[in-house]
């Protein structure tokens, strides 16, 4: 009975940690998406506004609309292709994260996974807490090139390592003076 209720107690634990990256990615996601969804809207409206210009009978102030519409506009498609993308990532990294380990070595840039695991767990965090927040201090070596490892793996470790961090300056809040401010340092350097 005892072992039973061990395995129980495992099985919740792994259910709720599951149930809070879930809430994390699910904010992770809705931010880029969110982003896809504005700039999608704007740019059908300046595309609206171009439909309206008379082609036939151009004057100088059409032809200015027109290049002022049009920068616009392709600065939204950039931003819309850049946000999905985005999603796109996230929602690649969660297939490979939930299939586990494959072992398969691929050539990631190491930033970046930094920079997604951080968001994964701070989102995770703040679905468990809304309360909870955390000043970030970055300094990402750019000279790191893609690195050849688990992607899997690493960020397991990385979102071990945050979710630590989380914990532990959480804790220290609760029995600092109140001008604490929880601050967490991330930095990748590479090693000459």
């Amino acid at each position: 009975e005892l072992k039973a209720a061990q395995k129980q107690l495992i099985y919740s634990a792994k259910m709720a940690s599951l149930g809070e990256v879930t809430a994390g990615i699910a904010h992770e996601i809705l931010n880029p998406l969110n982003f896809v969804n504005n700039f999608s809207e704007v740019s059908m409206e300046l595309a609206d506004e171009l439909k309206e210009i008379s082609f036939d009978k151009l004057t100088e102030s059409d032809i200015q609309n027109i290049n002022e519409l049009i920068p616009g506009l392709s600065n939204n498609l950039k931003k819309i292709n850049e946000h999905g993308k985005r999603a796109d990532a996230i929602v690649k990294g969660m297939l490979q994260h939930s299939r586990g380990a494959t072992g398969h070595k691929e050539f990631v840039d190491l930033n970046n996974l930094v920079q997604e695991s951080f968001k994964l767990s701070y989102h995770a965090a703040r679905a468990k807490d809304n309360a909870f927040l955390v000043t970030t201090e970055t300094d990402f070596d750019n000279s790191i090139a893609n690195v050849e490892l688990v992607p899997q793996d690493i960020s397991r470790v990385l979102l071990n390592l945050f979710n630590n961090s989380f914990y532990a300056v959480d804790q220290k809040k609760k029995t600092a003076a109140q001008e604490f401010k929880p601050t967490i340092w991330i930095s990748t350097k590479k090693k000459v």
